[in-house]
């Protein structure tokens, strides 16, 4: 079996790191978005072939969703050292949403989303349960850290499956405007009205 023409043995051999091939290809789509991705590109900058990254991934879409599952690998291990630090559920819900937010426009992490999302239509069973497997992820953190802090008494007594789906929701529409560059919030302003809307939604009633 053969890659570009090369042996797969030695395809394999020379390969540079998966890791340095994810790792160009998110700041390419951040920069340039999918369609400045190519792989004849993609590859010049980490000393492949095209059929070589083509052996290896498959196709760009698939290069696409594991570029996603490696930047959410890291995100996710950031996310639960956040989550498990002390402190209280209030502290630690902001904590999260802080890390969910995109740092501003061409978010490298939030971009890659967007593209993910953008292609869903045309995704097979087994790339949307793998897309389901990420949001899950975040989905289940979110909910164990409201049930904690429903049971401490820091929150009110609300169904916290429910209310993770409506702040997720709330945080994936702002996360979107901030990420694509529309000029009507600033991050600051953003999580502001997260926090109020926490406030509103959570503080107990007295």
């Amino acid at each position: 079996m053969v890659a570009g023409g090369v042996p797969v043995r030695a395809a394999r051999k020379n390969a540079p790191p998966r890791e340095d091939v994810l790792v160009a290809a998110m700041a390419t789509i951040a920069e340039r978005g999918l369609e400045g991705l190519t792989m004849a590109g993609l590859g010049r900058q980490v000393g492949m072939s095209s059929g070589h990254l083509l052996y290896y991934f498959g196709s760009k879409d698939e290069l696409l969703l594991q570029t996603l599952e490696w930047s959410e690998a890291a995100l996710g291990t950031e996310r639960r050292a956040l989550l498990s630090r002390p402190g209280t559920a209030r502290e630690r819900v902001r904590a999260y949403v802080d890390l969910y937010v995109p740092d501003g426009p061409r978010d490298p992490h939030w971009t890659l989303w967007l593209e993910v999302w953008n292609r869903s239509q045309n995704a097979g069973p087994q790339e949307r349960e793998r897309q389901a497997a990420i949001e899950g992820a975040w989905h289940r953190d979110l909910v164990a850290l409201l049930a904690e802090g429903i049971s401490r008494g820091e929150f009110r007594p609300v169904d916290a499956d429910r209310f993770a789906a409506r702040l997720r929701a709330l945080l994936d529409g702002f996360s979107i405007q901030l990420a694509v560059g529309l000029p009507l919030l600033s991050r600051g302003d953003i999580l502001e009205h997260v926090r109020e809307f926490l406030a509103d939604a959570l503080t107990p009633q007295g």
